[in-house]
């Protein structure tokens, strides 16, 4: 497959994928800022600029640090190419790149989701209703992913789609993870202590994870066992675990036995999962555990653009 038809199929899922994450983060934040707290709306939201992809623009763009002010930059801000918004057309954009690669339903999916927001305002998103909102941005993700599974070939371009969704959903469970700890840990108080439970079964309610904790460990919600499902559960779709089990997988497909860099990375993050343990992660720190992973899921975004994504130097100059 040609490097730029992968780049763009890879991206294409990455984004759409991001766009959903956005939404899980903003939609966490919203739920917990409705909770009985000590802490205010604003501080519920302000951890999302330093977690949610973005430019890093919004003291340019905007004048006070408003909870209102956070949720237009992250979510509609065209300016800001990491808001829902621009993900969107991002994703609309690598797939018109590619339009012969990919199912005419995949194509109409997408594009009808961007005609939906392309001119949407605050304003009309309060119309909408936050809430109402970030789940509609999800649905048309399940969506998108749905039409992909179920119309095309299950060949390279899809493995490339595959790959770009679960590095990408791994990047969100271990940031909305360590944002919430952020959030509502005091800095007095030691990691996996006492914490306010509501708030975290809005966090597993945010990432569809709810019923399967109940199901798994039938008891209160304790943030040790929320971090178990979302870290260590293969079982879990949005678990690091899962995530990683994937990729390796896809990757074999895709490569076979090639002793290729990309697959050692993935290899040796899928074993530290595989073979971990809560308890360990915990007496390590949460917080370090999940910075290292995030250091090495973005090692192999990196190593996969080299060897698989990247246009060669001499082919981009003949261009």
């Amino acid at each position: 497959m040609l490097s730029r038809t992968a780049d763009n199929l890879f991206w294409m899922a990455r984004n759409m994928e991001r766009a959903e994450n956005t939404a899980r983060m903003l939609d966490v934040s919203f739920r917990m800022s409705l909770l009985p707290s000590s802490l205010d709306r604003r501080t519920q939201f302000e951890p999302i600029l330093s977690i949610a992809p973005g430019d890093g623009r919004f003291g340019e763009l905007y004048d006070s640090l408003s909870h209102e002010n956070i949720i237009r930059y992250v979510a509609l801000d065209q300016e800001n190419a990491g808001s829902i918004c621009s993900l969107i057309r991002l994703a609309r954009e690598n797939a018109r790149a590619q339009r012969s690669a990919i199912s005419s339903e995949a194509w109409e999916s997408l594009n009808s989701t961007w005609l939906q927001v392309q001119n949407l305002d605050y304003d009309g998103l309060m119309r909408w209703g936050y809430r109402d909102f970030f789940d509609w941005v999800k649905e048309r993700s399940h969506l998108f992913r749905g039409v992909v599974f179920g119309t095309m070939l299950h060949d390279d371009g899809f493995r490339f789609i595959r790959l770009g969704t679960f590095i990408e959903r791994a990047d969100n469970t271990a940031r909305i993870l360590d944002v919430k700890y952020h959030v509502l840990l005091p800095d007095s108080e030691q990691v996996g202590g006492y914490v306010d439970y509501y708030q975290w079964g809005a966090l597993l309610r945010s990432v569809g994870a709810f019923r399967a904790y109940r199901r798994v460990y039938h008891d209160m919600v304790y943030p040790w066992r929320i971090a178990e499902l979302l870290i260590l559960r293969e079982d879990m779709p949005r678990s690091l675990h899962h995530c990683y089990e994937v990729v390796v997988s896809t990757l074999e497909d895709l490569v076979g036995k090639k002793p290729l860099e990309c697959r050692r990375i993935a290899g040796q993050t899928y074993a530290l999962l595989r073979y971990g343990r809560i308890d360990r992660v915990f007496r390590d720190g949460l917080h370090e555990f999940l910075t290292e992973f995030i250091e090495r899921n973005n090692a192999l975004g990196l190593q996969l653009q080299e060897d698989f994504l990247m246009v060669p130097m001499v082919m981009a100059e003949a261009v």
